[in-house]
């Protein structure tokens, strides 16, 4: 009679340099979306834990800040903290590259991988984008040369190109254990935290050059309305005046779009209709600001 073999489960950090596609390939092995995602740096600043079930296995996979350098400002420091506390607080690290393309900052991450002692995974990603594919081989073995990785797995996350392959390559080294979190289970984070999350996604894409860094959003009031809809109000803080005029944008147009693109995404994540009320208002400097910092649930202030 043949025995089962041990069930596994762990914390699996994601780490990377920003815009490496850290939040892409959590959703994309989700199947669903559980971390924001755009094309600007920094677009994720909290740790994001997405749970991932399969048959003898549970994968607790944590989306993290990408570790970046030049902390100008406590923001910076705060999502360092977070990606490093996150780093080190776990069973196994996917570290996740670009393909073709390792720079000064992917090597200061590789350093703080080394220093954190963890066993690590090579994810290469965005790899639908090399042609022909056989120009992976000499980075791949580049790479391989400055860490005993456990493995290397490439893939594309937006294609899902051998995507199928990760979750058995991070399984087989993380520890014998029984299921950590409850069967079905997703992620750990609230719908109110999820809400402000979508939320501050449509913005970022909106706004131009450096004004996502100075936006912060906060959920205050989630209940059942007496039509049956979901009642959203929330507060977009800026720093300074004239970012509230950028985003408020002529006769209220860019906040318009913005309620439109998060009320449909907010729709199709719990399923019920919304009703979203937003409001712009000013807290000078706040990514500087300590208590401003906690107040708005960054976990490394």
């Amino acid at each position: 009679m043949s025995v089962a073999p041990p069930h596994r489960a762990g914390f699996v950090a994601i780490v990377g340099r920003p815009n490496v596609g850290k939040s892409t390939l959590l959703n994309a092995l989700l199947e669903r979306k559980v971390s924001i995602v755009s094309p600007k740096p920094q677009t994720t600043r909290h740790r994001i834990l997405g749970l991932l079930h399969r048959p003898g296995l549970q994968i607790a996979l944590v989306d993290t800040p990408g570790l970046h350098s030049g902390e100008r400002r406590l923001l910076n420091s705060a999502l360092n903290r977070t990606a490093a506390t996150s780093l080190a607080d776990a069973d196994l690290v996917a570290f996740v590259v670009e393909a073709l393309r390792f720079t000064d900052e992917d090597a200061r991450v590789l350093e703080r991988i080394k220093g954190a002692g963890r066993p690590a995974v090579l994810v290469v990603n965005k790899v639908d984008r090399v042609r022909p594919r056989a120009r992976l081989l000499p980075f791949i073995a580049e790479l391989s040369g400055r860490h005993p990785f456990l493995e290397v797995v490439p893939l594309s996350a937006l294609a899902r190109d051998n995507l199928a392959g990760l979750p058995d390559a991070l399984g087989r080294h993380l520890p014998e254990s029984p299921p950590m979190f409850p069967a079905g289970q997703v992620t750990d984070r609230s719908e109110r935290f999820q809400a402000s999350e979508i939320i501050r996604e449509k913005l970022t894409l909106r706004v131009q050059q450096e004004l996502p860094y100075g936006l912060a959003v906060e959920v205050e009031r989630f209940e059942d309305g007496e039509d049956g809809r979901l009642e959203i109000g929330a507060v977009i803080w800026v720093e300074r005046a004239s970012q509230k005029a950028i985003v408020i944008g002529a006769d209220g147009s860019l906040l318009k779009s913005v309620g439109r693109a998060a009320r449909l995404d907010l729709n199709r994540l719990f399923g019920r209709r919304i009703h979203l009320e937003l409001w712009v208002k000013v807290k000078a400097n706040w990514a500087d600001s300590a208590r401003a910092l906690r107040a708005f649930g960054y976990e490394g202030q």
